[in-house]
């Protein structure tokens, strides 16, 4: 008897967690559409949802048990757009290409933020399942679109119109860049279980923090952001002073003796 050909298995993908992540290159085109209309306020919402819905897509692919290769490579692509590309581009509308007589220094710093934007997501997508969950290295292409973001989201909203201005946003601009290709250590509250109970009063500092939130959107979210990025490098100075500290010590100790 001539056995009959197998029929190979069609693969498909797993339609929630990929739709979700859609839903975040949506609005990172939506935030660059935006901008060259001058809605930075628009843009600005985009990013910012984009940002929910990155941190989103993963959690449920892992709670419903439909992670994916496929799943993953679409939300790294979906990362440069929202994260890379997005925030330079609305950045550079606002201020960058403002730059009287020094135009090539807006696009150039919109242009290192776009390529450490790349080659942080590329260095992050190496050292999957290798990197220690608690800690990223160098900042977060998130964290960094939000402080951009915010940054042009702060002074569209109170209309601040200086060409200082612009010089502060291709010092943060870069920055934000240099901070995403560094080596420094920053917390990555990964281990953060949302199923876990927390005491009520948990609950209500939540709350407060929606709260204060939602009072200046802008002002907020621009300040946490930026500390959290200055954050990094202050744990790894401490982090080398005790270390000085304990190699004083252990040298004192070995010349005692």
């Amino acid at each position: 008897m001539i056995d009959k050909p197998k029929k190979l298995r069609r693969r498909g993908i797993y339609l929630l967690p990929n739709m979700i992540t859609l839903a975040a290159l949506f609005c990172g085109f939506f935030a660059i559409v935006a901008s060259t209309n001058g809605w930075f306020d628009w843009a600005a919402y985009a990013i910012f949802i984009a940002m929910v819905l990155d941190g989103a897509d993963g959690r449920v692919a892992r709670w419903t048990n439909t992670q994916s290769d496929f799943g993953a490579e679409f939300d790294s692509l979906s990362d440069m757009v929202s994260f890379g590309v997005a925030p330079a581009f609305v950045i550079f509308e606002f201020a960058l290409s403002n730059m009287d007589r020094l135009d090539k220094v807006g696009w150039v710093a919109a242009f290192i933020y776009t390529a450490t934007a790349a080659l942080r997501l590329a260095r992050f997508n190496t050292q999957v399942g290798i990197a220690d969950k608690r800690y990223f290295q160098g900042l977060a292409s998130p964290s960094a679109a939000a402080i951009v973001t915010g940054y042009v989201w702060v002074c569209d909203k109170y209309a601040l119109e200086h060409p200082l201005v612009n010089i502060i946003a291709v010092i943060i601009t870069i920055t934000a860049g240099v901070l995403m290709v560094s080596n420094i250590r920053y917390y990555s509250f990964k281990g953060f279980d949302f199923r876990s109970r927390v005491p009520f009063v948990g609950l209500v500092a939540t709350m407060m923090v929606i709260a204060v939130i939602f009072s200046d959107p802008p002002i907020v979210l621009f300040t946490v952001f930026t500390l959290y990025a200055l954050s990094g490098p202050v744990f790894t100075l401490v982090e080398l002073r005790k270390r000085q500290k304990e190699r004083r010590r252990h040298n004192k100790e070995a010349g005692s003796h």
